[in-house]
């Protein structure tokens, strides 16, 4: 698949289209960010999902909140979640356990994440990491799909090497990119609304997880 990297960072083009997405959530057009618009055709099957990732993936139970959105539209999702405190794709990946799941070949996505990995090491390892877990995708007929995360409201400005990161992930595994953290940004800077955060100003508010599943299951499903 071809990647246009010049257009990324221009999908939401204004802020009039920001906030239709974010507040509206319309439905999503077709992007320019890796993997948007997979190979997954909707039908009556049910369509299955494995979420690997730490506490930005188990808070408020975002994979639930994915199938909800799948039943309100027709769509029946069934999700299974591996997520722990402050784990990496390389704690994963050292468990073992997500080889085996994925290789059962029982799922359609398998999405992962961990922290914002904005610094080099995180970076590297988010690449590496991915690039291993996307072979037995490829090999078990799962997607791949990278969910873009955010920095704490503390380290804002670090947010640039998150959506790069995450972004050079996708392109660098020929994934799919679920951009919330850059929505997220875009949404912040439009609006000067930081709900999207919980308390702690870096774990999502019920609002942020359901806006971040609505996305999810707009690029996998809508493309």
């Amino acid at each position: 698949m071809k990647i246009n990297v010049k257009t990324l960072f221009t999908v939401i083009k204004s802020i009039g289209i920001i906030i239709a997405f974010i507040i509206m959530a319309g439905a999503c057009k077709k992007t320019d960010f890796p993997g948007a618009n997979p190979q997954s055709i909707i039908s009556d099957s049910i369509k299955t999902i494995l979420f690997i990732g730490n506490s930005l993936t188990y808070t408020n139970e975002l994979p639930k909140l994915v199938e909800a959105i799948g039943k309100e539209r027709g769509i029946e999702i069934k999700t299974t979640m591996i997520a722990f405190p402050n784990y990496a794709l390389e704690d994963h990946w050292n468990d073992g356990r997500i080889q085996t799941l994925i290789a059962d070949k029982k799922y359609d996505f398998v999405v992962v994440q961990q922290g914002p990995s904005s610094q080099s090491d995180g970076s590297i390892s988010l690449i590496e990491y991915g690039a291993k877990i996307k072979e037995i995708c490829s090999a078990s007929n799962s997607q791949l799909a990278f969910f873009m995360v955010w920095p704490a409201f503390a380290n804002f400005h670090t947010y640039s090497g998150v959506i790069n990161s995450y972004t050079n992930a996708a392109i660098a595994t020929n994934s799919i990119l679920c951009p919330v953290g850059q929505v997220w940004r875009d949404y912040f800077l439009a609006t000067g609304d930081y709900a999207y955060f919980g308390p702690d100003m870096f774990h999502p508010s019920l609002k942020g997880s359901e806006n971040a599943a609505l996305i999810i299951f707009q690029i996998l499903f809508q493309g």
